[in-house]
């Protein structure tokens, strides 16, 4: 994405325009996954949990599909509620922090190869881009933009 913003010219912040699509984006995906069933790999570990789904195998599973998209909507109301953010780009950074360590957590309940440590490369790879955007926004002491009410006049 940057590559394509210097070879476009594009000198300011875009990904928190991009937020909400890509949210929207992968909310949808995940429905894609959840009807493919077992054959794309993203279903959960088997359950015994009420709401476990038996993807055709006779064994009924963690819906991880269905977790990701409840998690897109809960995290996407508590980003859209928030006043504007700055500097430009807090929003997104925001965004990758959140869903990195979500994706870091809620991979335990998938089966999982395991590459190193006992996280997967999709682990590693969201943990530290969480930590990244995480160490970012401290650094950068991102603050929430209000709207200044007008501080009333002491009477004479």
């Amino acid at each position: 994405m940057e590559l394509g913003k210097k070879l476009l010219n594009i000198n300011h912040s875009t990904g928190d325009a991009m937020v909400f699509p890509v949210m929207c984006g992968m909310g949808i995906g995940r429905i894609g996954c959840f009807l493919t069933g077992l054959r794309d790999g993203t279903c959960g570990l088997p359950t015994h949990l009420p709401w476990g789904v038996n993807f055709g195998d006779g064994v009924p599973r963690q819906p991880v599909q269905l977790y990701d998209i409840l998690f897109l909507i809960i995290f996407g109301v508590v980003l859209a509620r928030l006043p504007k953010l700055s500097p430009p780009g807090a929003r997104f950074r925001l965004f990758i922090a959140g869903y990195g360590f979500y994706r870091l957590a809620i991979d335990f309940l998938k089966p999982r190869p395991i590459t190193w440590f006992g996280l997967t490369a999709v682990q590693w790879l969201a943990f530290l881009l969480a930590v990244y955007c995480s160490y970012w926004l401290v650094s950068r002491r991102v603050l929430i933009l209000r709207d200044a009410a007008p501080v009333p006049q002491a009477a004479v």
